[in-house]
């Protein structure tokens, strides 16, 4: 799945003229949603300071915001995509809003980094409407809007092999030495022939899925009580200030900000991709 997320505590770096929360502001909690290679949140959208991300940002709102780039460029709109690793603020949020996370080697997270750099940053058009009842609704419609800029097709029948990778895969990400080819070896085919299969039809490659099910696993234990140190072995990072890296270059923000939001969708047990990055 954006340093600049929603609601009570989720931005990394949130900030109001004086630095500090105003007494009025209102502490609204978060909707989240979890899916390979999309972080996405629902909520009030807040200030924040100058940051970087590697994830492909987009923010949606019902009302015009407004996000700075490092050279002070001025992006103002409903909707805005802030392409991997560009420094940016959130100088102006909104009441109510969304905000995803796409990883840019997934279909959709390329897409909309492309649509960032040709089109601008406040030139996506996207299929954004808050009357859906969930968050899963609006992000499975940006998403799949994203995906036809590649002309590709409805979810098809998966492979047995890609079917069975994606059942032993939960079971063994607490390994931090599982590779592409231990699962290859795992459903009967070659590295490189999973490998493109598993890109083809998931729709994101195995390694970076193997890291979001390894962020899935950490969100879930910490929510159930474990503490950093403890989410992050069960996972399979090398130790919670691993865990803490990969939340900060791919979201830009400290993982503690993950667990402030009451309401997670985190897909099924298997957790395929429902909605088709």
């Amino acid at each position: 799945m954006e340093k600049a997320l929603v609601t009570d505590g989720v931005p990394a770096t949130p900030r109001t003229p004086g630095g500090a929360r105003t007494p009025d502001e209102p502490r609204r909690r978060a909707t989240a949603l979890l899916r390979p290679g999309i972080l996405a949140f629902g909520g009030t959208i807040t200030q924040t300071d100058l940051h970087a991300h590697h994830a492909v940002q987009i923010l949606a709102a019902s009302t015009p915001l407004i996000v700075m780039d490092a050279s002070g460029v001025r992006h103002r709109g409903t909707q805005v995509i802030v392409p991997a690793d560009a420094p940016h603020r959130i100088d102006t949020g909104a009441a109510q809003g969304a905000a995803l996370y796409l990883d840019p080697e997934t279909v959709a997270g390329a897409a909309a980094d492309r649509r960032a750099h040709t089109g601008g940053w406040t030139d996506g058009a996207l299929p954004v409407d808050f009357t859906r009842p969930a968050l899963a609704d609006q992000v499975a419609a940006i998403v799949a809007d994203l995906r036809r800029d590649r002309g590709t097709p409805p979810n098809t029948a998966r492979h047995n092999a890609v079917t069975e990778a994606l059942r032993v895969l939960p079971t063994l990400v607490h390994d931090r030495s599982i590779r592409g080819a231990d699962v290859a070896r795992r459903v009967g085919l070659s590295p490189t022939r999973l490998s493109h299969l598993f890109a083809a039809e998931v729709g994101i490659p195995l390694r970076p899925y193997i890291l979001w099910l390894r962020l899935r696993v950490a969100i879930i234990r910490v929510r159930s009580g474990d503490d950093l140190a403890t989410a992050a072995d069960a996972a399979g990072f090398d130790d919670s200030a691993h865990l803490t890296r990969t939340c900060r270059r791919t979201f830009g923000m400290f993982p503690a900000a993950l667990n402030r939001t009451e309401h997670w969708d985190l897909g099924d047990g298997a957790w395929t991709n429902g909605n088709g990055s």
